[in-house]
């Protein structure tokens, strides 16, 4: 039933969260009709927020929220009002007993509205179509998705924050092309992941405001004659603003989202395996410095080998987060040289399943987290036997003594030539090997003897001195992860309150709709 465009009220799409315009007082007849319905309507609106928030419960809120604004407008015929009323009542108690029909079509449930009530109920879908309609309840329901994502996100990053702050002291090998690099905190390595998360809460932030937009009330393609509130009907339905051009509502938008979902999906799914297989190198290494606790589902003995205990979480979480990424990828495949409008990327099911497997993949993380064993002993042990500090001699030399960095680099090279050559730990490098070492990297430039002592040679071979004294903001430092803590703890807070707001926003206004729908038919005073 759609018509020309002719909705003067599609100017403000900077409304956030607007309460609807208080109810105008029915004429003495239409308050004589409306008043048979209270109870069944009062009823419907106790029962409602308990359902599903599925394809049903969204078009059934739709055609609440119609019934409301469109009966006070005067677009809804009065002798119409308690019969439509009624047939919407009737469906969603229907839809919300155990084995009830829930249809989540626009073309399937009318036909329960018109068993319920008639033919004449259809006079609701004045103004109306299934694209803008089911747009609309696609997009609630992302948006309901995208909140799981946060409060999941927020959990996982909660766990990895605190584990961070437990290691903020253990010194361990991180490194670099899958080669020992450089001491670090664990505790500086941790944080640097719970940074790459709170991008991630970044993008669900942004992409949930593009979400968080009302397309009813465009109907097809450029809007309807009926002059339509698309306003109230957004704030009815918890939304932030509105979709503003009406050929992009249905059109180019709704297939668009499911895309920059599944880009953050992708980016969780592809963070979460890199640290799964940080680990999983460990179990290569006949004694490793961390590992998952044994039992309860981390690990399991192999069949056949009894000394081996396969990392069974680890191996979940890195398939689980495969799948994530092929389920993300099928929006932009989807979308991939199709017309506009074409519903291919747009489905409920598999978008919704595609969030899921993030939620999925977030959930492994957090329970890889709470059972990584880390044996500080064992790390500093490994530290001490590689030369993860030798850069640090040549930055010394340059720091301290003006000596040029590639001087000092080809000194500390040749040092870790002469080691691995002789199976010499840093610990108990001969100094006067080093002095040695030193005139021959020097002569090119007549750099002269080594100008370090005995103990400040060794002090700057020890990993713990070298994290100690780094000066760089960011840094593994104890004053840098003390500042880097308190900040992740605060991002962390904000985050919780932004997904309480979100969703309680979203109730306030599905509340609303319920006690005006009640009132509609005189039930709500």
């Amino acid at each position: 039933m759609a018509g020309s465009h002719n909705n003067t009220d599609d100017k403000d799409n900077t409304m956030r969260h607007r309460s609807p315009r208080p109810a105008a007082p029915f004429p003495a007849t239409r308050r004589t009709v409306v008043a048979l319905l209270a109870t069944l309507c009062a009823g419907v609106a106790a029962a409602q927020p308990a359902a599903k928030r599925d394809e049903f419960f969204w078009l059934s809120e739709i055609n609440k929220a119609t019934a409301v604004i469109n009966a006070e407008q005067g677009l809804l015929d009065k002798a119409t009002v308690p019969r439509v009323a009624a047939g919407i009542g009737k469906v969603i108690q229907d839809g919300n007993q155990p084995g009830g029909k829930r249809p989540s079509t626009v073309i399937t449930y009318e036909p329960l509205l018109i068993q319920a009530a008639g033919v004449e109920v259809t006079m609701l879908h004045a103004g109306r179509s299934s694209q803008d309609m089911h747009a609309t309840y696609r997009a609630a329901i992302m948006r309901d998705n995208l909140l799981a994502l946060a409060d999941q996100l927020n959990k996982t990053s909660r766990t990895l924050v605190a584990l961070a702050g437990k290691h903020a002291a253990t010194m361990v090998p991180n490194y670099t092309n899958g080669v020992a690099a450089q001491a670090n905190s664990y505790g500086h390595y941790l944080l640097g992941h719970a940074a790459a998360l709170e991008r991630h809460a970044q993008r669900i932030r942004e992409t949930y405001a593009r979400v968080d937009r009302s397309p009813m009330g465009t109907t097809v393609l450029n809007g309807t004659s009926w002059p339509l509130d698309r306003q109230r009907m957004a704030a009815y339905l918890g939304f932030g603003a509105l979709v503003d051009n009406a050929y992009d509502a249905a059109q180019i938008s709704s297939a668009e989202y499911p895309v920059e979902v599944g880009a953050i999906v992708t980016s969780i799914a592809l963070q979460a395996g890199n640290f799964v297989e940080d680990v999983m190198t460990q179990y290569a290494q006949p004694r490793p410095w961390i590992l998952l606790a044994e039992g309860g589902g981390n690990t399991y003995v192999s069949s056949a080998m009894p000394q081996k205990r396969n990392p069974g979480l680890l191996n979940n979480a890195r398939r689980n987060a495969s799948t994530a990424i092929t389920l993300a990828m099928g929006p932009v495949i989807q979308a991939h040289n199709i017309p506009p409008g074409m519903p291919d990327a747009k489905e409920v099911k598999p978008n919704s399943e595609m969030v899921a497997s993030g939620v999925t993949v977030l959930k492994d993380w957090d329970r890889i987290l709470a059972a990584l064993v880390v044996s500080p002993e064992r790390a500093l042990e490994e530290l001490n036997s590689d030369w993860t500090a030798s850069q640090e001699l040549a930055d010394v030399l340059m720091r301290k003594y003006k000596v040029p960095f590639r001087v000092g680099h080809h000194f500390a090279s040749e040092i870790v030539d002469y080691a691995k050559a002789n199976n010499i730990r840093p610990s108990d490098f001969p100094y006067a090997e080093a002095r040695r070492i030193y005139l021959e990297a020097g002569k090119e430039y007549n750099t002269g003897e080594l100008p370090m002592s005995e103990a400040e040679f060794r002090a700057t071979l020890n990993p713990l001195t070298i994290v100690k004294n780094r000066a760089t903001v960011g840094g593994p430092q104890p004053a840098e992860m003390d500042r880097m803590l308190k900040a992740a703890q605060q991002r962390l807070a904000a985050q919780e309150q932004w997904a309480k707001t979100s969703r309680g926003n979203i109730d306030a206004a599905l509340a609303r709709l319920d006690a005006d729908f009640a009132r509609l038919s005189g039930g709500g005073r």
